[in-house]
């Protein structure tokens, strides 16, 4: 395996570079009879591509997608699906001056030393933009689960900076280049003018969920519902950390606090994050990720190049000064490709089990409040 592919029943090859010209990937195992189009996945890529507000990289990406194969007269046929999406605008000249130096906190550094050789261009293979590939194959996981579960994938951020975002309402995130759940985003959009006339940059952290997911997906050990989450988010581009539920609140929480009271008509409250033992329970996925700062700045910093010679490395080009921004959509589509996995994993190895023991038994309808949770017994 070389670290290209993304699951196993509902596998997903990544392929392209940021300034090569396209990037893609193939899903196989996606099942047949699915109505698909293009535009059932464009949606999200929109979500994620660049060049949508002054607060993010001003490269101009329409990422439109097209359907090589693998959908006949508008449903998938159960064979693989290529997806292609063309790049359009890229300034390779801008990365001239560091092809021959390590930018700090850049994977400009390992790349070199693991293959002997690197695309600088726009961190080539290292890309954030290589991201988008797995929001469009997202887009059909999701659009399959919703269909089978009636599941739905959110997501928001939460924190930007040194910034805690409030939650005021998940209707607010499409309003606003943020993905903020808050009415009024000014004092976001000020703070990010300042970082970039200032030439730095900041982490940020997304809250993603998943609602109405069916009971018993996961398998431990090690392939248990909350680990695999964790891989497919420390698989995205400048992820640090990942919590379930309470996650790290859960140290200084007791055991009367943090174990999920279950009533008759569902779970009091959800600190597991949707999962116990590493199999769903019913309640909604709850995942933060950390995002790091964004590691091309034109601030000077120390390096090295090549040749182990100190130098000072300046970043010139188009870049997110906060790659955070952009990550909501990545983050629910990488959800998303875990929930489908394990959907079909489930399927194949429990389809026999009595319908009563799933969620959901009453066709899928859910509450999708920050309360307890709607009956699954």
């Amino acid at each position: 395996m070389s670290g290209n592919t993304f699951g196993t029943l509902f596998a997903v090859t990544n392929f392209g570079e940021s300034h090569g010209p396209a990037i893609g990937c193939v899903i196989d195992g996606c099942p047949p009879g699915m109505a698909l189009s293009e535009a059932d996945i464009q949606g999200d890529l929109d979500r994620r591509r660049p060049g949508t507000s002054r607060h993010v990289t001003q490269r101009n990406e329409p990422d439109a997608v097209q359907i090589l194969s693998g959908v006949y007269e508008g449903k998938t046929t159960g064979t693989p699906i290529a997806l292609l999406i063309q790049n359009t605008d890229q300034r390779s000249k801008d990365y001239g001056q560091i092809a021959q130096q390590f930018r700090p906190g850049h994977a400009d550094f390992t790349y070199f030393k693991k293959y002997g050789i690197r695309d600088p261009r726009g961190g080539g293979r290292s890309s954030a933009r290589l991201t988008a590939p797995m929001v469009a194959a997202g887009a059909v996981a999701k659009k399959w689960l919703f269909e089978k579960y009636g599941t739905v994938f959110r997501g928001c951020m939460v924190e930007i900076g040194e910034k805690v975002i409030p939650f005021e309402n998940w209707t607010y995130v499409p309003n606003n280049p943020f993905f903020a759940p808050k009415a009024d985003v000014s004092d976001l959009e000020a703070y990010m003018d300042a970082l970039r006339k200032a030439g730095d940059s900041c982490g940020a952290r997304i809250r993603v969920t998943a609602s109405k997911v069916p009971v018993g997906l996961g398998e431990p050990l090690f392939d248990k519902m909350d680990a695999e989450i964790a891989y497919a988010m420390m698989g995205i581009n400048a992820v640090k950390g990942v919590e379930i539920g309470a996650g790290f609140a859960s140290v200084s929480q007791r055991g009367t606090t943090h174990g999920d009271s279950i009533t008759p008509s569902g779970f009091v409250t959800n600190n597991a994050g949707g999962t116990l033992g590493g199999i769903t329970s019913g309640q909604d996925l709850e995942v933060s990720i950390a995002i790091k700062p964004t590691s091309s700045i034109i601030s000077p910093r120390q390096s090295i190049d090549v040749n182990n010679q100190a130098v000072e490395v300046i970043t010139k080009g188009r870049h997110d000064p906060c790659v955070g921004i952009r990550a909501t959509p990545i983050a629910e589509a990488m959800l998303a490709l875990v929930v489908m996995e394990h959907a079909l994993r489930n399927r194949a190895q429990n389809g026999d089990v009595h319908r009563s023991r799933r969620y959901a038994d009453d066709g899928g309808t859910s509450s999708e409040a920050e309360g307890p949770q709607s009956s699954f017994l």
